[in-house]
């Protein structure tokens, strides 16, 4: 019987311990994201108008061109960044994986970009494309190549954020890549070489296959900070030339804090939190691939 209530007493304690994450989770997730919810279907302006209007804020928002428009540059953003930035971080990773003269500081000097903010990274590059001052016009102007107006060309826009973004992240990419190779059981390496393969092979048919688990990490993380992003983009172009790098995100806090359409703009939301909570589902789903694999 002693027993039994020195073992209710610890679960009581282990419950206390545990409290304030959940405390957290409910009133900052799980009670805004439900506010969401219900003021998607009002006209809520953030000062006395809260009528409920049922679907007519999800109609119109499927024939909202502006919408529309930052949907396809999410999903554009999304392919331009996603891909380099697993590419080159693994290149990387591949590149300092070997412990050579130099190497910490590489890989030091690839990751702090990932440590400073975002805002902090935009406002470098926006000085960086400066078409008068710019760091990049003026090394284009020494070399004889003409300069280029950059953040406020619809065609180099997005490009331009996305490279801001791949700058930023391809130290994660690299740091979780090496992470992953350290972790490749060395006497596979050993055997592929007794048995005569090449470094590519040995790439090919063991590091990629080891890395599966890896790399999905890598896109399911990537493809939610992708539908997320907002801050370079409110930096650099504020959505501009011509909504060319509007996205979702940042559409959802122009309808919401600067044209006042809070119902419209928690309509934005819900849709996007349904994108993002299919990825997270397909995460779970397959997720664990490759983590059983046979290596015997």
């Amino acid at each position: 019987m002693k027993l039994k209530k020195s073992k209710i007493g610890n679960e009581t304690v282990g419950y206390l311990f545990i409290a304030p994450y959940y405390l957290f989770f409910v009133f900052m997730l799980l009670l805004p994201i439900g506010n969401v919810i219900i003021n998607s279907f009002t006209n809520y302006d953030l000062y006395d108008r809260h009528d409920f209007i049922g679907l007519t804020n999800y109609m119109n928002l499927f024939q909202d061109e502006l919408f529309l428009q930052a949907m396809r540059n999410t999903l554009v953003y999304s392919v331009l960044y996603i891909v380099p930035s697993m590419v080159l971080g693994l290149g990387l990773a591949l590149l300092f994986s070997k412990e050579g003269k130099g190497f910490p500081f590489f890989r030091a000097a690839f990751y702090i970009p990932y440590v400073i903010s975002m805002v902090c990274a935009s406002a470098i590059w926006l000085w960086i494309f400066d078409p008068v001052n710019g760091v990049l016009n003026q090394l284009l102007t020494a070399l004889g190549l003409p300069a280029g107006t950059w953040l406020k060309d619809p065609g180099k826009a997005m490009g331009c954020v996305v490279l801001v973004s791949v700058w930023k992240s391809l130290g994660y990419c690299m740091l979780i890549y090496l992470s992953g190779i350290k972790g490749v059981p060395g006497y596979l390496y050993e055997a592929a070489k007794l048995d005569g393969a090449n470094a590519l092979q040995r790439f090919r048919y063991i590091t990629l296959p080891m890395l599966q688990p890896t790399t999905f990490f890598l896109f399911i993380t990537s493809c939610i900070s992708s539908f997320n992003v907002f801050e370079q983009v409110n930096v650099l172009t504020a959505g501009g030339p011509l909504n060319a790098t509007s996205t979702v995100v940042h559409q959802i806090y122009t309808r919401g804090f600067t044209q006042f359409r809070m119902g419209y703009a928690s309509a934005m939301s819900v849709v996007l939190l349904i994108i993002i909570s299919v990825i997270t589902m397909a995460n779970f789903r397959y997720g664990n691939q490759g983590k059983d694999m046979d290596i015997g």
